[in-house]
């Protein structure tokens, strides 16, 4: 029984010492052009969408989201997300196009309109590592991130107060297919 636990021991010590040297040696695909690793997006999902669960706000307050506070998310997703996520009716901005993964067009198909409250609003304001997505809790609000998370909620049907201010009616036809993979949803265990 001895020998069967030191074998068990010596080989995880090895698989370490492995996986320390496949990236310490450079070996790792980490430019953003280079194919996945076997199980990235898995173990990355995985990891990501637990965290979220146990952390996400379960109650959501009860936010009124009127002209004047559409319009407002409307500019704060226009400076801050639109870089990256895109606005209504316009192809994938060059910043999106290099990006690994790809960050998903929020005004595009159903963007995150499915997703709980609770979800987008954490994506927002503590960001996602390793994928670009910056937290905003250090620089808006909690008001401003709540604003956001209803905008994007509600992204199929703003007035068209904020529409204009987002640059145009939503749910024309879009200049380019959307990619898919850009908004995948992992069944949640």
């Amino acid at each position: 029984m001895g020998k069967f636990i030191l074998g068990v021991l010596v080989t995880l010590i090895m698989l370490a010492i492995g996986v320390y040297c496949f990236f310490a040696l450079g070996l790792a695909p980490v430019a953003t052009a280079s194919p996945a690793m076997p199980f990235e997006k898995k173990l990355a999902s995985l990891g990501l969408n637990k965290r979220i669960e146990k952390e996400m706000p379960k109650n959501p307050p009860n936010i009124q989201m009127d002209d004047t506070a559409y319009q407002a998310a409307a500019s704060i997703y226009k400076d801050n997300c639109a870089f990256c996520h895109g606005l209504p009716n316009q192809k994938r901005p060059p910043a999106a196009t290099g990006m690994y993964p790809r960050p998903p067009q929020l005004f595009q198909g159903k963007g995150v309109t499915d997703d709980e409250l609770g979800e987008t609003y954490w994506k927002v304001a503590n960001g996602i590592r390793l994928t670009g997505m910056p937290a905003y809790k250090p620089t808006l609000n909690d008001q401003q991130l709540w604003q956001v998370t209803m905008l994007l909620k509600n992204a199929d049907k703003l007035p068209q107060s904020s529409q204009q201010v987002l640059g145009g009616a939503i749910g024309q036809a879009a200049p380019e297919k959307v990619d898919d993979a850009d908004h995948e949803h992992e069944p949640k265990q």
